[in-house]
C-alpha cells in the first residue's frame, strides 16, 4: 500500500484532507472496515461490474442480430469473431474501467461510452463495417435493465444465497445438537411452558428456509424493445423482421425471463419482489439476533472468548455479544435500503424518469449490509456454548409452569367422567399465580386432586425439564 501524499491539501480546520489521499480512503464501511466480508459483491454489483455487463449485453446483441440475420446484409459471424467479441467481456479489467471512464468524461453518458468502447475494437476483428450495429435500435435502458438483472442474479446465486444457506445450515446443526436440551420458555418475558433450545432454533431455521425458497424462485425479467417499448425504430429499419421473437430469444438466451410489455424501462416489479423477500429474511435474522442476545444476557449461552480480544476498554471481565449487535445494525440498514428500493423502483413517471437509475446504484450497498449481517451471525453462533447448568437451574426454580399440564389433565379426566374435576383452571390459578411453587408443593397438590391413579402417577413424575412435549421429535421430523 502506498503512503499518503506529502503534498496533502488541508481543511479549514487545519487537518489533512484525507479524501484526496492515495491510495483512496473508503467513505463507507463496506469498502473500508468490512471489505473482506463484502468484497465478493464487487464482481456483481459494483460500477465496474455493471459496465462489464453492459459490454456483455451489447456484444451478445451484436452477435444475436447477426445470427438471426435481423437486417438485410447481415450474416452470422465466424467463430473467431464471436470469440473475439466475447473476449471483451472475459478480459474486462482495470484498464477497461479506466478507458470507459475517459470515454464517459467526453460523452457524459455511461452507456454511450460502452458503445464507443466496443466500436474501437471492431477493426481488429474485421468488423469495422458493422460499427453501426453496436447498440442497434437500443435505448440505454435496453442495455441497463439487462445488465442489472444479470448482476443481481449473479449476486443472489453466487454470493448471497451461498452465505444464507451456510447460516441456515449452522442454525440447523445447532438445533439438532440441542434438540433435547430443555429450556424454560418466556412468553411476554415471563416463565412459561418449557421447550427445548433446539426446537426454538429450528423455528428460525424453518422460517429462513421459507424465505430462501422464495428467493431461489425469483424471476429475473428483462426487455429489449426500444425507446418506448414499441419496437418503433426496429420496424422502421427492418419492417419484415420478427422483432418480438428476436427480443424474446435474446433475453432468454441471457438466462433471463422476457418481459414483452414495458415502457422505456423494464418495470422493475421483479426487483421489488426480490428485495421484499431479502428484507424479510433480514428481519428474521434480526429476530434471531435479539433472541440470542437475550439468552446470552440471562446466562443461557456462554460466549467463548477470542484469545487476545478486548470486550471492554475499561471492564476486562466482559465478553460482549458484538457479533449479534453488529448483525442487528447491518440487517436494519439493509432492510431500510431494500424497502426504499422496492417502493421506489415500481414507480416511473409516464414512459420514463431517472429515479430508478440513481436508486439502483445502491443495490450493492443493500446486499452488502445483508451479507455482513449474515457473516456476523455465523461467526457469533460459532462462539457460543450452551450453559446447561443455568438452563436446568432456571427450570427447577419454576415448577409453577406445570400448572398448564395439571389443569389440562384434569379437563381430560372430567371429559372421561371422573368426579371432582371442577374448575381446573381456577384451582391451578389459585395455586400458582403470583406464587413460587416447588416440587413438593406441586406434587402434594397433584396427590390431593382425586385424579385417576395412572394420571396422578404420570403428573407426579413430571418435572419442568421433562415437560417439553414433542419438541425433540419436531426437530427430527421437520429438520433439515
Amino acid at each position: 500500500m502506498r503512503a499518503m501524499s506529502n503534498t496533502a491539501q488541508t481543511l479549514p480546520s487545519g487537518r489533512v484532507a484525507l479524501g484526496q489521499q492515495e491510495p483512496a480512503i473508503a467513505l463507507g464501511p463496506l469498502d473500508g472496515r468490512y471489505r473482506p466480508q463484502t468484497a465478493v459483491l464487487v464482481d456483481f454489483l459494483s460500477e465496474a461490474a455493471l459496465n462489464r455487463e453492459r459490454v456483455h449485453v451489447e456484444v451478445e446483441w451484436f452477435i444475436h442480430l447477426c445470427e438471426q440475420r435481423a437486417l438485410p446484409g447481415l450474416e452470422p459471424l465466424s467463430e473467431e469473431q464471436k470469440a473475439g467479441l466475447r473476449a471483451l467481456v472475459t478480459s474486462f479489467d482495470a484498464a477497461s474501467v479506466a478507458e470507459l471512464a475517459e470515454l464517459e468524461a467526453v460523452t457524459v453518458h455511461d452507456v454511450k461510452a460502452v458503445e464507443y468502447y466496443i466500436g474501437r475494437r471492431l477493426p481488429e476483428l474485421g468488423l469495422e463495417h458493422l460499427t453501426p450495429l453496436v447498440h442497434f435500435a437500443c435505448t440505454s435502458e435496453d442495455i441497463n435493465n439487462l445488465s442489472y438483472a444479470l448482476g443481481v442474479k449473479d449476486a443472489v446465486e453466487q454470493a448471497w444465497l451461498p452465505a444464507a444457506r451456510s447460516l441456515v445450515a449452522a442454525v440447523w446443526q445447532m438445533a439438532r445438537e440441542t434438540k433435547a436440551t430443555p429450556m424454560l420458555s418466556h412468553t411476554h418475558g415471563q416463565p412459561a411452558t418449557p421447550t427445548t433450545l433446539g426446537k426454538e432454533l429450528a423455528v428460525f431455521a424453518h422460517r429462513f428456509e421459507r424465505q430462501l425458497r422464495r428467493i431461489e424462485g425469483t424471476t429475473f425479467l428483462g426487455k429489449i424493445n426500444g425507446a418506448t417499448g414499441t419496437f418503433a425504430a426496429h420496424t422502421a429499419a427492418a419492417p419484415d423482421t420478427d422483432w418480438p421473437q428476436i427480443s424474446r430469444t435474446f433475453v432468454r438466451g441471457l438466462g433471463l425471463t422476457w418481459n414483452p410489455l414495458t415502457t422505456q424501462i423494464e418495470s422493475h416489479d421483479w426487483q421489488a419482489e426480490l428485495y421484499a423477500d431479502l428484507s424479510r429474511f433480514n428481519r428474521i435474522l434480526h429476530n434471531l439476533c435479539t433472541d440470542v442476545w437475550s439468552y446470552i444476557s440471562i446466562g443461557y449461552f456462554q460466549q467463548i472468548p477470542v484469545e487476545g480480544a478486548t470486550g471492554s476498554s475499561t471492564m476486562p471481565h466482559k465478553v460482549n455479544p458484538i457479533r449479534f449487535e453488529n448483525a442487528e445494525a447491518n440487517a436494519e440498514i439493509s432492510c431500510s435500503l431494500l424497502d426504499t428500493l422496492a417502493a421506489t423502483l415500481v414507480t416511473s413517471r409516464w414512459q420514463r424518469d431517472l429515479t430508478d437509475s440513481s436508486s439502483q446504484r445502491n443495490i450493492g450497498v443493500a446486499f452488502g449490509h445483508s451479507l455482513l449481517a449474515i457473516s456476523n451471525v455465523v461467526k457469533g453462533l460459532d462462539r457460543l456454548d450452551v450453559a446447561e447448568e443455568t438452563l436446568a437451574a432456571d427450570l427447577d426454580g419454576n415448577w409453577e409452569v406445570l400448572g398448564e399440564a395439571v389443569q389440562t389433565a384434569m379437563r381430560a379426566e372430567a371429559i372421561a367422567g371422573r368426579e371432582g374435576m371442577d374448575n381446573p383452571y381456577e384451582r391451578l390459578k389459585e395455586l400458582t399465580r403470583g406464587h413460587r411453587v416447588d416440587a413438593a408443593r406441586m406434587r402434594g397438590f397433584i396427590a390431593g386432586l382425586g385424579l385417576s391413579e395412572a394420571t396422578a402417577r404420570r403428573l407426579s413424575e413430571l418435572t419442568p425439564g421433562g415437560y417439553t412435549g414433542l419438541a425433540e421429535e419436531l426437530v427430527d421430523e421437520f429438520g433439515d
